[in-house]
């Protein structure tokens, strides 16, 4: 009996190509930079204005005399920081289903203006009070953030989303490392640069003004590119009937072929742009158990990250015998501003591949785990600056080997501190638009998801902050000294790491761009 050949064997059609038997290779679709580069642009603003206050917000709140005892700063200073919270969660869900009903471009223009006042206020404040209305009034109008990833949500495809969603917090991190810069290089600058600025009684009534012109300055190029360049991306209903009308006449006019089938198959399922034009679904229909406990691990994250990166400036500024570092503004923005290449690196280039290969899931606990390091050793310097602080001999005692060691520490934790947010932020705000069952979803669910990340802002540095006075002004061992802040940020990554393993591996797959099954009959015209 002869042997079946291999095309017997597997069954394969003879007659066909041979290019047919091999799998059909997925490109990448490319960057639409035209598209991208404004929205960088508008986006760069918010950062500035958010992080540019933190190298010299110990020195202004000490200024303004609103703290009985220094140990008390870091109460008030923790109060200003979460104010900008307080606006953004009072209002970040409304910008999310403002943009999904008039479109996303109004509500860009909308939240730059609101950030370009608030900026420059924040430069002009003389008390406490006037700076918190300054930071509240920034957060009210910093609903930017979500608007621009459902943008990315919608020009994006399977192939390049993780690419372009990674833009989004690279822009963020890169906006408040230059923030940061500012605010330490350019705080003071009559004190600063007395032979340049010296005689500009502005900068001496107004200390902390220079930086904040300088970063509404970056407002104002967002606020022009939006209004000039940035295309609107919400595609409505009525627009889409007109699209898909051309669409199908088009089709009419061409010559059948001998492939062309000679009934219409049934419509089993609606394409991704269908669905995408389907009515927004209420609140509770959204907010399934999956998406909670993305919610809730999310919320986990950023109260530690929220936690520690509020904590981080003050505990810079703290004398080493209270538990700091004991720097000033300067090399505390130095130090908040040093890490950009590794962000860019990180975004651009380590992130797409790893979540490509492994997906977003994998990419957020990897994430979690990688910023545990920081947590747990950053508290320890303090030591080595009190060492310094003792045996310094010498006017410049940065010069010595224990300043060189403890910079090449803060550095290396640092760039291990970014790279977890990095890695974290792009995870979970890639994980909820994918849970989005249409685009028409996307405002409320990335407006859901950031008022949870704003609630956690307001909690984390209100109890960071408490914790931290409270900690510093008893003697108490350890962990219930200067480390217990970090080690309750700490517990919370360990507990949004457990809370992630509950999560399907259903989050890498963007749901609102696959096609949505219905039923026959009356059912398909719903």
């Amino acid at each position: 009996m002869s042997q079946p050949n291999n095309a017997q064997a597997t069954g394969r059609n003879q007659d066909l190509p041979e290019t047919q038997e091999e799998p059909a290779v997925v490109r990448e679709t490319p960057i639409p930079w035209g598209q991208v580069l404004p929205l960088i642009a508008v986006r760069l603003g918010e950062p500035i204005c958010m992080t540019l206050i933190l190298p010299f917000m110990y020195k202004m709140v000490e200024e303004f005399g609103v703290a009985k005892t220094p140990k008390d700063i870091s109460f008030y200073a923790s109060l200003l920081f979460i104010a900008f919270s307080i606006g953004q969660a009072l209002t970040v869900v409304h910008w999310g289903r403002l943009s999904d009903r008039i479109g996303r471009r109004p509500v860009l223009i909308y939240g730059l203006m609101g950030t370009l006042v608030a900026g420059l206020l924040i430069g002009v404040s003389k008390s406490f009070a006037m700076a918190m209305f300054a930071r509240s009034l920034a957060g009210a109008f910093t609903g930017n953030s979500v608007v621009m990833k459902s943008i990315i949500a919608e020009i994006a495809d399977d192939s390049n989303r993780s690419r372009m969603m990674a833009i989004l917090p690279l822009t963020w991190n890169v906006g408040s490392m230059i923030g940061s810069g500012i605010g330490g290089i350019f705080a003071e600058p009559a004190t600063q640069y007395p032979g340049i600025f010296g005689n500009f009684r502005l900068f001496i009534i107004f200390p902390y003004l220079l930086p904040c012109i300088i970063g509404a300055s970056v407002t104002v190029f967002g606020l022009f590119t939006g209004i000039f360049k940035f295309k609107e991306t919400l595609v409505r209903p009525t627009e889409a009937v007109h699209v898909e009308a051309a669409s199908e006449q088009t089709a009419s006019t061409r010559n059948d072929t001998e492939s062309t089938p000679l009934l219409a198959q049934p419509s089993t399922t609606r394409s991704s742009s269908s669905s995408s034009l389907a009515k927004p679904k209420s609140a509770k229909q959204l907010l399934t158990p999956m998406v909670k406990r993305v919610l809730f691990t999310n919320a986990a994250m950023c109260m530690a990250f929220a936690m520690c990166n509020q904590l981080y400036p003050i505990f810079a500024a703290t004398n080493p015998r209270d538990g700091g570092l004991g720097l000033d503004p300067p090399r505390i923005g130095l130090s908040l501003a040093i890490e950009g290449i590794v962000v860019v690196y990180i975004q651009l280039v380590l992130y797409p591949r790893l979540e490509r290969k492994y997906g977003v899931l994998y990419c957020y606990r990897q994430g979690l785990k990688c910023v545990l390091p920081y947590l747990v050793i950053m508290p320890f310097l303090s030591i080595l600056a009190l060492r310094i602080q003792e045996h310094a001999t010498t006017s410049v005692p940065y010069v010595t080997f224990e300043y060189i060691i403890m910079w090449v520490l803060i550095m290396t934790l640092m760039t291990l501190q970014v790279t977890s947010s990095v890695m974290t932020f792009t995870s979970i705000n890639i994980m909820t638009s994918n849970m989005a069952p249409t685009k028409a979803d996307l405002g409320f669910m990335n407006g859901t998801q950031q008022l949870a990340m704003s609630v956690a802002r307001i909690l984390g540095p209100i109890i960071s902050g408490s914790l931290w006075s409270w900690s510093i002004k008893h003697s108490l061992p350890f962990p219930f000294n200067s480390h217990l802040v970090w080690m309750l940020s700490t517990v919370l990554i360990l507990v949004g790491l457990q809370l992630s393993n509950n999560i399907p591996e259903s989050v890498n797959i963007f749901a609102a761009g696959q096609p949505q099954v219905v039923g026959s009959g009356e059912d398909a015209d719903d």
